[in-house]
């Protein structure tokens, strides 16, 4: 059994690679899929993913091709995750006899997942050192026991990961807004909340403006705080064509990563036995948070030069002559500092902006958790418009999603913050009026329950104590709730750090058949490019007691709500078309649900995209101004970023290898440029402890990390999350989204005694 201890001291580092994929990834991943599934499970399950009437992949939500699809239409974090989810071993009753909480607690996250598939539903009694075994029926009562207890229905918070299916989102939501509250958290809070916050006001949709074929069709694809090599390797096959067509790339990040260097596709031969194709034709190592500036900067020579579409600006915008006035003049010194650039290489970006006329901005978590992340997104899309760059073939903006279904979730009314059409047909549909405040995201939820105003907390997959800054805080509030409901697949963390009472409800997994109702059933999902289909799995389950996330959702919402509101929880779970036939009805864009899935799919409608028409305030896209922000430390500290390794997703640890930094049998390390170890006084290998510092006064510690000399720009450092999110202040957000800023955390380096 892996301690802490024991899983560090195998750490060794090498150099990083140059390029991604290629037949390594083929090897590794055929092997790790047959090691953990067996040779049957495994060609069952690669076999369907993300082929027409297959499985989704739940690795990442990049979209499938619409035609013509390759035989192995998965990347090798595709594999791992169905490999993760596939594993034979099970943790049922007699594991949890063995271990107690407090052993739990002393094992590493990947120790954790490595036990196996959970088996059976689990309880830990108040006061109880173990979890019990407990029947479906009473695991049922219990939590609806505890529900209905409530004093309030906003002392419930409902977490979602962005693994669950359109289905099971819209009864949960269903389930929480019948019970009268809106506090419903979820992955988006602490991920590309910023895009969302920021696209709504300017263009109206919370959603990317681009297609996959739209890639295709670039003449420049800019990728900004993005490392699609290792978050989402599809992409790659996408930049790899726009490449062969004639596309260049920028790249823009603290970092070189190997997938935007070389791309070796294993789909063909060049990229098995040939030299693969190099992708990034421009790569800015930009000091983190020096994207806003970057942006304000390029905006300022694109105006300069009269780079504009005055007929789209005239027709479709407004605000243009207030954003030109802002950036009239421009600060270059400032500019300079906040990104770490030269000059020449930022009006070489401006030049082959000014030159392209298909531009498609892509971006994600290197971008959105910032505390100007609103601001700089806002500035991806001023740039846009003055191009006239949305609405258009192969252009427009790309917000690149990390779970597999995050953005279906929220299509389905997963959101705090409901738009009031979405509570008005669910008015209409199911005859009561829904709660109208808003509620609580992810961070809210933590401080509610730290301060003694929540009382249970659920959570439709996910591993909200290990993914959430304040690590510490975050687990001192979920002990504190009275009850705990974990929906899921694999022991983690939040199973660990649970309510006095706390139940563990094991759920179907994507691959496997679902026979719920006595009937072969499927779900839908969206992915990034608000493309909706369905998937259906094929394996057999990992034990016989597992239900479906529908099963239990409508299982615990008819213990709680009896026959409350005449809603049919027990139809939702015999029949999965009737709860599409509801949410054709309810979810805006989604007429007709189930005729189009059985169709084969479809696309949600996009105004900006489909007509260039813009639904916000003003009926029109709309310039924003956001002043020049450079933000800066004092002497001696460093600014950190997480980020994930080659071998995770998210906070699931798939191994402990990032063979793409040079990183094998560990994951506590700092990447640090060489500069910043001589000027500290420190050597590539020491090991340190790190401590956050904020305005509040108190120190955070992450400790016993090695430290790793890297290409980073100076004062810039990266480590894995979740290791570093303890360092991650729960007040310290993106202003707007409130998004954790989990890309700008000031700390100092502490040498270990």
């Amino acid at each position: 059994m892996t301690t802490f201890e024991e899983e560090d001291s195998r750490l060794s580092v090498g150099p990083p690679a140059d390029h991604a994929a290629g037949l390594k990834a083929v090897r590794l991943s055929l092997t790790n899929a047959v090691q953990k599934m067996g040779v049957k499970k495994t060609v069952t399950n690669l076999r369907t993913l993300n082929q027409h009437n297959g499985v989704d992949c739940m690795s990442c939500a990049w979209p499938d091709p619409q035609g013509h699809r390759h035989t192995a239409e998965f990347c090798e974090n595709g594999a791992k995750a169905v490999s993760w989810e596939g594993q034979r071993d099970t943790v049922g009753p007699e594991f949890f006899a063995e271990h107690s909480i407090a052993d739990l607690a002393t094992r590493t996250d990947h120790w954790l997942e490595k036990q196996g598939r959970l088996s059976h539903p689990m309880v830990r009694r108040d006061g109880g050192t173990h979890y019990e075994p407990i029947s479906w029926a009473d695991a049922f009562a219990l939590a609806g026991s505890h529900f209905r207890g409530l004093a309030d229905p906003n002392e419930a918070a409902f977490y979602t990961s962005g693994r669950a299916s359109n289905e099971a989102a819209f009864v949960y939501q269903l389930f929480a807004r019948a019970l009268g509250t809106n506090n419903l958290p979820d992955c988006s809070n602490l991920c590309h909340e910023s895009t969302g916050s920021a696209l709504m006001r300017t263009i109206g949709v919370g959603k990317g403006s681009v297609t996959l074929e739209d890639l295709h069709k670039a003449d420049l694809i800019v990728v900004s705080g993005q490392n699609p090599g290792t978050n989402h390797p599809r992409m790659l096959t996408a930049l790899e064509i726009a490449k062969r067509d004639g596309a260049k790339i920028i790249a823009i990040n603290p970092l070189p990563e190997a997938g935007l260097i070389r791309f070796d596709n294993p789909q063909n031969a060049r990229g098995l036995v040939g030299k693969g194709t190099p992708l990034a034709d421009r790569l800015l190592q930009i000091r983190s948070n020096g994207d806003l500036a970057l942006w304000q900067a390029i905006g300022h020579l694109l105006l300069r030069k009269g780079v504009a579409d005055k007929e789209f600006i005239e027709s479709s915008t407004v605000g243009f002559e207030e954003w030109a006035d802002s950036l009239a003049e421009i600060d270059r010194e400032k500019v300079l500092a906040a990104t770490g650039l030269t000059w020449e290489q930022i009006e070489d970006v401006a030049d082959m902006l000014a030159s392209s006329e298909r531009v498609i901005h892509c971006w994600a978590m290197g971008i959105t958790q910032h505390r100007n992340a609103v601001a700089t997104i806002k500035e991806f899309v001023n740039v846009a418009l003055l191009q006239g760059m949305i609405g258009k073939p192969g252009a427009g903006l790309c917000p690149v999603r990390g779970h597999s279904n995050v953005q279906g979730d929220r299509s389905m009314g997963i959101w705090e913050k409901p738009p009031a059409i979405f509570l008005d047909r669910l008015r209409d549909e199911f005859g009561f009026e829904p709660p109208r405040e808003h509620g609580h995201d992810a961070v809210d939820a933590v401080k509610a329950f730290r301060d003694g105003h929540g009382k249970v907390f659920m959570a439709l997959g996910g591993n909200f104590v290990a993914a959430m800054s304040d690590t510490e805080v975050t687990a001192a509030a979920m002990r504190g709730a009275e009850l705990t409901v974990q929906i899921s697949t694999k022991l983690n963390r939040s199973h660990i750090e649970a309510g006095h009472t706390a139940l563990i409800l094991p759920t179907l997994g994507r691959t496997e058949q679902d026979l719920t109702g006595g009937r072969v059933q499927r779900i839908t999902v969206e992915d990034s490019m608000s493309a909706v289909h369905a998937s259906r799995g094929r394996s057999d389950p990992a034990g016989p007691l597992l239900r479906s996330e529908v099963d239990i959702i409508c299982g615990i919402a008819a213990a709680t709500l009896g026959d409350r509101h005449d809603i049919p929880w027990a139809a939702f779970t015999e029949d999965y078309e009737e709860i599409r036939e509801r949410i054709g009805r309810v979810v805006p864009g989604c007429d007709d649900y189930p005729a189009k899935i059985r169709d084969g799919g479809f696309t949600m409608p996009h105004p900006p995209r489909d007509s260039r028409t813009f639904p916000t305030l003003e009926g029109k896209a709309v310039f924003t101004v956001s002043p020049l922000e450079v933000m800066t430390i004092p002497p001696g500290r460093l600014i950190l970023q997480s980020l994930r390794s080659h071998d995770q997703f998210n906070t699931t640890i798939y191994g402990l290898d990032d063979r793409y930094r040079g990183i094998k049998q560990g994951r506590r390390v700092v990447f640090i440029s060489a500069a910043d170890l001589a000027e500290l006084g420190f050597d590539d290998g020491d090991v340190v402890n790190l401590v956050s510092e904020w305005e509040d006064g108190v120190e955070r510690r992450a400790d016993k990390f090695r430290l790793v000399s890297y290409d980073t720009p100076k004062g810039c450092v990266a480590a894995y999350y979740p290791e570093t999110n303890p360092l991650v202040p729960l007040d310290s957000q993106a202003e707007e989204s409130g998004t954790p800023t989990s890309k700008w955390v000031q700390i100092r380096l502490e040498r270990t005694a």
